[in-house]
Order: C-alpha cells, then sequence, then structure tokens
C-alpha cells in the first residue's frame, strides 16, 4: 500500500509546464494555468498499471478505503462502503481500466488512503520502514 500512496502523491504534485517565452506573470494573467495530464506522465501510467494489476476484491477494497479516508463513511461501516464499491463498478464495461480512472480522477488520493488505513490503525509510513 506505501508504494500506491506514494506514488499518488507524487501525481498529485505535479508541476506546472513552463514556458520561459511566454513573459507572462501569474498575477496579471489572474493565475489561469492550471495542472494538466498530457498523456505522458510516467507516474500515472505507473499507478494506472498497478491498480489494473490488482484482483477485483482488491480493487473494492481500494475505492472503500479511499473513501472512509474520504469521510464517506466510518470504519463501523466498511461492509457498506465495500458494498457500495462493489456496486458502483457493476456499470462499467472494462471493470479495471474504469477502476483506475476513477481513482486517477480524485484530486487527493494519496491523501485519502493515507487516512483510510489511519482509520484501521495502520501507518503506511512505518510500512514503508518494515525491513
Amino acid at each position: 500500500m506505501s508504494f500506491l500512496i506514494e506514488k499518488a502523491h507524487e501525481f498529485d504534485v505535479k508541476d506546472l509546464p513552463t514556458d520561459e517565452e511566454s513573459g507572462s506573470n501569474p498575477i496579471d494573467d489572474a493565475e489561469v494555468d492550471v495542472l494538466q495530464d498530457d498523456g505522458g506522465d510516467s507516474v500515472a501510467v505507473e499507478l494506472a498499471s498497478f491498480i489494473r494489476a490488482l484482483n477485483e476484491d482488491e480493487q473494492i477494497d481500494l475505492i472503500a478505503l479511499m473513501w472512509l479516508g474520504r469521510g464517506e463513511g466510518t470504519i463501523d461501516e466498511w461492509d457498506d462502503l465495500r458494498s457500495r464499491a462493489a456496486g458502483r463498478r457493476n456499470g462499467y464495461r472494462n471493470l479495471r481500466w474504469e477502476t483506475a480512472h476513477y481513482l486517477l480522477g480524485e484530486p487527493l488520493l494519496g491523501d485519502f488512503l493515507a487516512e483510510g488505513l489511519d482509520e484501521f490503525g495502520i501507518s503506511w509510513i512505518d510500512e514503508v520502514r518494515a525491513p
């Protein structure tokens, strides 16, 4: 899980593309620049591949864990969160691809997964340090 959270954090903090020739000032142009995914993001590709490689139960757990961390339920409602996550996937044509797309569309995915683990009393940082 620590790999996934670290990669999600990397994905969340993408840098803005810079154009040294533009002469633009963020204050003058109302700070309209936004982070965009140009399809060539190796972190996004790695994250999506990892998520697609998970089995169905693992993908359901991942969605439910994100929802738990996002505050959409409590640890006591874990079974309900999992049921809702499974139901959400029922509308997908390509389960693995659409699950990855859904999760990567969550701007704070890494934070929510870490908070979900915290609800279980698990620190993802301790998992990184384990031998």
